[in-house]
């Protein structure tokens, strides 16, 4: 091999290497111009749950990081897309990125098209890693795989008791809520609305049938309810001894503070389910504060930002390099060897859910 030969062959073998610190290069610049106009603008919009905790948790955490401030508008999902609906019908447009459930992401975020296309905008390389997901991808719920970004996958109950109400093997399977001892006595979440209320219908539908929910929801003579705080409180302090529906960080801290009640997450004919809980995440279109909006979405779905949110939520997180089980009860964090049911797989969100909500407008004649 001549030396003019060995010389060019060194050459080349610098080349990838040089275009590796090439492209390092030009991301980092990218990344420091990203965060330069950011904090030129000097805020963010952001539409959350109405959860106290996390209106203070991720405003000092994105602050303490870039010193931008988050203006958080807490909200409970129908509230806060009539708000979004109304502005953009006078060509107003306030909010940044939003927080939400599978019915206000799919049915009104998408739906409507309020939002932006949220991949593109994920340039940190700590985020676009597959390998630090769940899924070992994004996990985005939306068909283009690209808009609805999913931050959360938490195992629930099934159904919350009163310890004191409800003895051991009163309720050996999801079949035992037909007893007729538990007529008026099981509390729901509102299953003619979006919330988890037409989620967990959906569920009983699916698995047993319309005949079955017809006998829960009808003959039974559930206490409906829309809010899911006071369905735990009320299983809590004995209002009914058997809720559908309701809050585990509340029924956590409730548990704690000795009150009978607990939760049940599988039954041998029915097996745990998770859901997304408001840890779904979309991109605002003509965001007010783009730059911002993009630093904060790349910020939240980072380990750090997400674990923030997550401990302040009580949620279990998407990306696989938070050990959720620190901060978590073991029985929320999904085990990835089981399979569980998605309450808010986009399929169920957008048709089953719609299905079911009309049947039970009709059972409950709303």
């Amino acid at each position: 091999m001549t030396i003019r030969l060995i010389a060019l062959l060194a050459f080349l073998s610098l080349i990838p290497a040089a275009v590796s610190a090439q492209t390092d290069d030009t991301m980092a610049r990218g990344w420091n111009q990203l965060v330069a106009a950011a904090k030129k603008e000097g805020k963010v919009v952001v539409i959350g749950p109405p959860d106290a905790v996390v209106r203070k948790a991720l405003p000092e955490g994105f602050k303490a990081k870039y010193g931008i401030t988050v203006e958080y508008i807490g909200g409970r999902g129908t509230e806060t897309a009539a708000k979004l609906r109304a502005e953009r019908a006078s060509g107003i447009y306030t909010v940044d990125v939003a927080f939400g459930g599978s019915d206000s992401m799919h049915t009104t975020y998408y739906a409507e098209k309020f939002i932006a296309p949220i991949r593109p905008e994920l340039i940190d390389p700590t985020v676009s890693d597959p390998t630090k997901w769940t899924k070992g991808k994004l996990w985005f719920s939306d068909p283009e795989d690209m808009y609805v970004l999913r931050l959360f996958s938490t195992a629930g109950p099934i159904v919350f008791i009163n310890t004191s109400l409800v003895k051991p093997g009163e309720l050996k399977s999801a079949k035992d809520l037909l007893d007729p001892k538990w007529k008026g006595k099981i509390g729901s979440h509102d299953p003619t609305v979006a919330g988890s209320g037409i989620g967990q219908a959906t569920r009983f539908y699916l698995q047993f049938g319309e005949d079955f929910i017809k006998k829960l929801y009808v003959d039974q003579k559930p206490v409906i309810n829309r809010d899911r705080r006071q369905l735990t409180d009320g299983v809590a302090r004995g209002s009914f001894p058997i809720a559908l529906d309701g809050e585990d960080e509340a029924l956590r801290k409730l548990k704690a503070d000795g009150l009978p009640i607990d939760a049940i997450y599988t039954f041998p004919d029915m097996g745990g389910t998770v859901s997304s809980g408001i840890g779904q995440m979309v991109l605002l279109d003509k965001a007010p504060n783009p730059n911002a909006a993009r630093l904060f979405v790349n910020w939240i779905a980072s380990k750090e930002g997400l674990e923030i949110f997550a401990r302040a939520r009580g949620e279990a997180p998407t990306r696989n390099d938070i050990d959720a089980t620190a901060f978590l009860p073991k029985e929320i964090v999904p085990d990835p060897k089981l399979n569980y049911y998605d309450v808010h797989d986009w399929t169920e969100a957008v048709a089953a859910r719609k299905k079911v909500m009309g049947i039970m407008k009709q059972l409950l004649n709303k």
